[in-house]
């Protein structure tokens, strides 16, 4: 598996960085490549990709999921295999420190014979970067979800 990393600073409180964050309907206005999430349940989303020209549907679950601290998901279902985490901390009452790492094992020729990691850094590093124009431009989150879900928690469905 190769591990992507990205850290920035938004000019939002910590509880708008990660209620906008929790609206997985939301994350085609900045990420690259996603085309549409379906939430399923408070605990599953269906992913539509489209990266380099291949596109790839697979489901995740959230595993852990903390408010105003972090989520972390990995994938359950088609041929894109990842794991990540994302961590929200205070840094004063109006910024926020947003951290994505993620891990993900190449499945396609594309990625395997492209150069999955650097292609990956860069495509996060610009999601991140849309993230905080994306939520600076809003100033408000456009929705929340406060639940907490635990490592080892039954919910949802399988």
């Amino acid at each position: 598996m190769s591990t992507v990393k990205e850290t920035v600073e938004v000019e939002v409180p910590v509880r708008t960085a990660y209620n906008q964050w929790t609206q997985f309907e939301s994350f085609p206005h900045f990420m690259e490549g996603v085309e549409e999430i379906r939430q399923l349940d408070d605990r599953h989303n269906h992913w539509v990709t489209k990266i380099s020209g291949v596109k790839r549907e697979f489901d995740t679950e959230i595993v852990d999921q903390l408010p105003d601290e972090r989520i972390t998901w990995r994938t359950t279902s088609g041929d894109t295999q990842q794991k990540g985490t994302v961590r929200f901390e205070r840094v004063d009452d109006t910024h926020t420190r947003v951290e994505l790492v993620m891990d993900i094992e190449p499945s396609g020729v594309v990625e395997k014979t492209g150069d999955l990691l650097g292609v990956m850094d860069r495509r996060i590093k610009g999601d991140m970067k849309r993230f905080k124009q994306y939520i600076e431009e809003r100033g408000d989150e456009s929705g929340a979800w406060r639940g907490r879900i635990a490592p080892g928690d039954a919910g949802g469905t399988h």
